[in-house]
């Protein structure tokens, strides 16, 4: 549930509000200067809230609803009672986010900690460093030399931005991270704990063990992309890593050295993408993929959790396993494997 400890509307909208912002269609019926104070779940609605509804599953919760309002699809406008308004949309879920994002911008881009503005006096700005107007630098946190920072950006405490780095407008980039060898474009949200642009796992055999590859290269990273808490982002070898505009990376998420991921990419949590490894344009990985080193992944691609990818992927496939197959074929094999081992034991065999 919504606890209005963490997060407070920052005001009411009413239906016909609603509907000009996310193009739903009002019923006749509806009131459209109801009043929406807030947006829950179906199964925890009351009045005063907005909820959605997508599937036939939600059909019981449909019939005794409680909320206020509701984002459904229009073949179920016909169970919603009539004390309810309903706003129809192919995208229920899609129109909801947009309420919630109206009415909980501080969940959207969070605020500083402090609830300061400014310069905290508690940071250390290095007097080389560039500063924009509209920055917020927050306890603790330090700016190295001929770092830049753009207007409207937060650096939450104890957040390290090292030198040279650049820093779009209107980014966050939350408590306790580490930024070095980096250059960030706007409105980038990184959780609390990530890493980014330290060093890629690099060694060579030499005489007396392992010796270190110098990594020289950058992280860059596009517009509007989200980096989750705990996520590491190394810095290139010789070349850069390469985060494309408006992908979002869930939590724990290792990302190494030489990685270019494209555009509007999802990356799930626990994922590990190795050293060079090429990710094009709108390609998902599930949880806790793997991707070996130098391989090529096909846009619009989809993985599937806990899968490996060991080799180059085709534009469009949808992969699962390890290693990773078209799915199909990993369906195919996992049965073929259950029929094995239901097979009846031979006669004289023990089970002791």
């Amino acid at each position: 549930m919504i606890d209005p400890s963490f997060f407070t509307p920052a005001r009411a909208i009413t239906v016909g509000e609603i509907a000009e912002l996310t193009g739903a269609s009002l019923s006749e019926t509806a009131d459209n200067k109801r009043i929406v104070l807030t947006i829950s779940s179906i199964e925890d609605a009351a009045e005063g809230s907005l909820v959605f509804a997508e599937t036939i599953a939600h059909k019981r919760l449909i019939i005794g609803l409680k909320a206020s309002v509701i984002l459904c699809k229009p073949e179920l406008a016909g169970l919603v009672p009539e004390d309810v308004a309903s706003l129809t949309t192919e995208f229920p879920r899609r129109a909801f986010a947009q309420v919630g994002r109206e009415l909980f911008p501080d969940a959207n881009k969070p605020p500083a900690v402090s609830g300061e503005t400014g310069l905290s006096e508690h940071a250390f700005v290095h007097e080389d460093a560039e500063i924009e107007a509209g920055v917020t630098i927050e306890a603790g946190a330090v700016v190295g030399r001929g770092a830049t920072i753009g207007r409207g950006t937060v650096i939450g405490p104890n957040t390290v931005i090292g030198m040279g780095c650049k820093i779009g407008r209107d980014c966050h980039i939350a408590s306790g991270c580490g930024v070095k060898a980096a250059f960030i474009g706007d409105r980038v949200i990184i959780h609390g704990g990530a890493q980014i642009g330290h060093d890629g796992y690099g060694f060579v055999p030499g005489e007396k063990g392992f010796e270190k590859i110098p990594q020289l290269g950058r992280v860059i990273i596009q517009d509007d992309v989200e980096i989750g808490a705990n996520t590491t982002v190394d810095r290139g070898s010789l070349s850069d890593t390469v985060i494309g505009e408006g992908t979002k990376i869930d939590n724990l998420v290792q990302i190494g050295h030489n990685v270019r991921i494209g555009r509007h990419c999802l990356v799930v949590a626990q994922c590990g993408i190795s050293g060079t490894v090429t990710m094009e344009d709108y390609v998902i990985l599930g949880g806790q993929v793997g991707v070996g080193d130098h391989v090529t992944i096909g846009t619009g691609t989809r993985i599937g959790a806990q899968s490996g990818v060991t080799k180059n992927v085709k534009p469009g496939e949808t992969m699962f396993g390890t290693p990773a197959r078209p799915i199909k074929e990993s369906m195919r094999t996992e049965i073929a494997l259950r029929r094995l081992t239901r097979s009846k034991p031979r006669k004289g065999d023990s089970n002791e």
